[in-house]
């Protein structure tokens, strides 16, 4: 008896693409799921391949970034045992590069290749583009009301409304300040702050970030005094919080 194909989920407007990362090298992993949840996409792990093929049945995600060389299983068996019940897109990490492993994967129902090491923003612009073209991009979330976190932004006129009070940024402070909004309560690296704050890319040290920081937290204190919104995590990064004291 063949088995019945798991159907593509649709993405609500209201809702975020679910990404389902499958990689076991535990820093690879926080890498990719620091830069999925930046770009507004709901996230899942798994770190072997074992459990991969009951998380789909049970909650479909709209793309999987599958890595060929899993500690249990060969990731191409697991591609072909996903395209027996799933259509879902899937772009393959992996460290072989030979035409023959590429092309193998693609006759096994692979999308999309990504060669290790890579970018983290290539992977990025490779799950939009794969997520454009099967009809499911992400939608992010409404950037233009008044939150809990008292923050009203409106990134096409660069407009910040903090507590009720104007600010005055730079624009590196306002994408700096967008990047915690989106992101309230998580614990964001220096490295992930960075690399959204320039557009033409160029070479700074993650330390860059710091001196941005205070003056974006001298800002927010002027308009909320005695409240602490962005928080140090030692040794890991930032936390943007609510306007609890």
């Amino acid at each position: 008896m063949s088995a019945i194909p798991i159907p593509q989920p649709d993405i609500h407007p209201m809702t975020r693409a679910h990404v389902l990362v499958v990689e076991d090298e535990p820093k690879i992993a926080a890498l990719l799921s620091d830069y999925l949840h930046r770009d507004h996409y709901t996230v899942s792990l798994l770190d072997s391949g074992q459990p991969v093929m009951d998380r789909l049945r049970a909650t479909p995600p709209n793309l999987i970034l599958l890595d060929i060389m899993l500690p249990d299983m060969d990731g191409m068996r697991l591609c072909r045992e996903i395209r027996q019940i799933s259509t879902v897109p899937i772009i393959m990490l992996t460290a072989r590069i030979e035409e023959a492993d590429r092309l193998r994967g693609f006759e096994l129902g692979a999308d999309d290749y990504v060669c290790k090491p890579f970018s983290p923003r290539e992977v990025m612009a490779r799950v939009r583009a794969l997520l454009r073209r099967v009809g499911q991009e992400p939608i992010p979330p409404s950037m233009h009301t008044q939150d809990a976190l008292g923050l009203h932004l409106e990134p096409a006129c660069h407009r910040a409304v903090f507590n009720g009070r104007e600010l005055t940024l730079t624009p590196v402070e306002f994408r700096l300040l967008q990047q915690f909004h989106d992101q309230p309560n998580t614990v964001l690296s220096r490295e992930s702050l960075l690399d959204g704050l320039y557009d033409d890319h160029r070479v700074v040290t993650a330390r860059t970030v710091d001196s941005h920081i205070k003056n974006l937290r001298r800002k927010l204190q002027a308009a909320a005094p005695g409240h602490r919104l962005i928080q140090a995590v030692y040794g890991v990064g930032y936390r943007f919080t609510s306007l609890a004291p």
